[in-house]
């Protein structure tokens, strides 16, 4: 047990390796992930924005945020269908039978998502910044921001993990992904909660993509962030650590 925990840094490299690798031959998947998040970006920019009222003269600038969001809900199914496939093709108990770290593999998947849910996200901004995006934020913001993202896609990640482990067929390991990108729907992501409705305010103003998105939007803006920042690294630390301790004992369960 020595040598596997002593290369375990070493196993978990080469397994990112041979996941990044399935992403660069089918970088489908990338482009996929980026294009529906433009997309809405596009529409609610250019033809809706002038219709909804935010206090902001940069409608661009107030729905980035949501829109990082949804680019990484919906990025993370193919983590639950890369690992529904690996699990259906036996390479696991492959990998089992050979003398490397026991959770090598399942990282490599974890950083895998991680990597190309930053591509995503930096080429959504590229495109933002060609609609007009414009962001006051200083170099501490923006790695506050970098980091609010990469916990909020571990988060997620971890409960896909969950969703590729249990399922028991392919269309069902990414289905569980609908919900989270629908959910920054119901937040302040394209319009002021205060429009809306009495029990889809009080929805909207305590789930956790509100406090996320209101976090990152004041740090671009170099905005006060306030508590707001403590309630969203509560959420995706909260989110984080339930998700891995469920999804550590499916595997463990799994690779018995």
């Amino acid at each position: 047990m020595e040598p596997i925990r002593k290369h375990f840094f070493s196993d978990m490299s080469v397994m990112l390796g041979r996941s990044m690798r399935h992403i660069f031959r089918s970088m489908d998947t990338i482009i996929t992930v980026t294009i529906m998040p433009i997309a809405f970006m596009l529409l609610f920019v250019y033809v809706f924005g002038g219709a909804i009222e935010t206090g902001t003269d940069n409608y661009v600038n107030y729905l980035l945020p949501g829109i990082l969001l949804i680019a990484i809900s919906s990025g993370i199914a193919y983590t639950a269908y890369r690992l529904f496939m690996d699990m259906q093709g036996g390479i696991f108990e492959r990998f089992h039978s050979m003398p490397i770290a026991r959770s090598a593999p399942l990282w490599g998947h974890v950083l895998t998502s991680l990597v190309s849910n930053a591509i995503s996200v930096v080429v959504i901004i590229l495109v933002a910044l060609v609609m007009g995006f414009r962001s006051s934020a200083d170099i501490l913001s923006w790695l506050a921001v970098a980091g609010i993202l990469a916990l909020f896609t571990l988060a997620l990640t971890w409960i896909a993990v969950i969703a590729g482990l249990s399922a028991k067929t392919v269309d069902g390991a990414g289905a569980f992904s609908y919900p989270l990108i629908f959910l920054p729907f119901i937040s302040s992501a394209f319009v002021p909660t205060d429009s809306m409705p009495t029990v889809v305010r009080v929805f909207a103003e305590n789930q956790p993509v509100t406090a996320i998105v209101e976090a990152i939007r004041a740090l671009l803006t170099g905005q006060p962030v306030g508590s707001e920042i403590w309630v969203a690294l509560a959420w995706c630390c909260g989110i984080l650590i339930v998700a891995y301790l469920f999804a550590m004992r499916v595997y463990n369960r799994k690779a018995a």
